[in-house]
């Protein structure tokens, strides 16, 4: 039976040579590569443990048949990061779903208890951020399209959730924030995570 709510997980296909590129820097392209498959795992694993929502994943790529076993898959579409989320969003309007949230695949300390978190918002505001520590967010959810969430932003910047958060307000629409979470880009990053003690080899190096 359908949900009303729809969780979207947005994946970047796992390929060696381009998973965490700016991690890669530091600990070289194999051991990028191997963590980022354990932020896949631990991304799977927490999106497929809700019970109140359908859950479609959108990958970056090419469909992976391996991950995410009958989920609903498809392959994201749009010149730009917005458009990509854009396009994923309204599919999902389409179908009826009254609240959607989509995520990213690759934060350690995601789970499914601040996505529960993120749709019970819903039921009092319009719109829902998870707040990353370098300005973005790792989380968003609304239920109904706010075309103007991905339109004209500066992606990838420390401005982007104050930009988006400013224009929403002045539009008229309320928003929660959920609580800050850090996602693996760098050597740094992956030291303060909570899964480097899985890479204290690499670390210690």
């Amino acid at each position: 039976m359908k949900n009303d709510n729809l969780l979207i997980v947005f994946v970047k296909n796992a390929v060696l040579g381009h998973a965490k590129t700016r991690l890669a820097k530091s600990i070289g392209d194999k051991s990028a590569f191997e963590v980022y498959k354990t932020l896949l795992s631990i991304t799977e694993r927490e999106t497929t443990s809700l019970d109140n929502c359908d859950v479609h994943i959108y990958f970056s790529n090419e469909v992976a048949d391996d991950l995410w076993p009958g989920k609903p898959k498809f392959v994201q579409q749009g010149k730009d990061l917005g458009e990509r989320m854009e396009n994923a969003f309204i599919q999902g309007f389409k179908a009826n779903y009254k609240q959607i949230i989509g995520v990213g695949s690759d934060l350690p300390d995601l789970n499914a208890t601040i996505i529960q978190e993120g749709l019970s918002a819903l039921t009092e505001t319009d719109t829902v951020f998870g707040p990353a520590d370098d300005g973005g967010y790792y989380l968003i959810g609304m239920k109904k399209h706010l075309s103007c969430i991905f339109k004209n932003k500066s992606w990838s910047t420390e401005s982007l959730l104050t930009e988006t958060k400013t224009e929403l307000e002045e539009k008229g629409h309320s928003t929660t924030l959920l609580e800050v979470l850090n996602d693996i880009d760098t050597i740094e990053d992956l030291r303060s995570s909570s899964i480097a003690g899985e890479y204290q080899d690499i670390l210690s190096l």
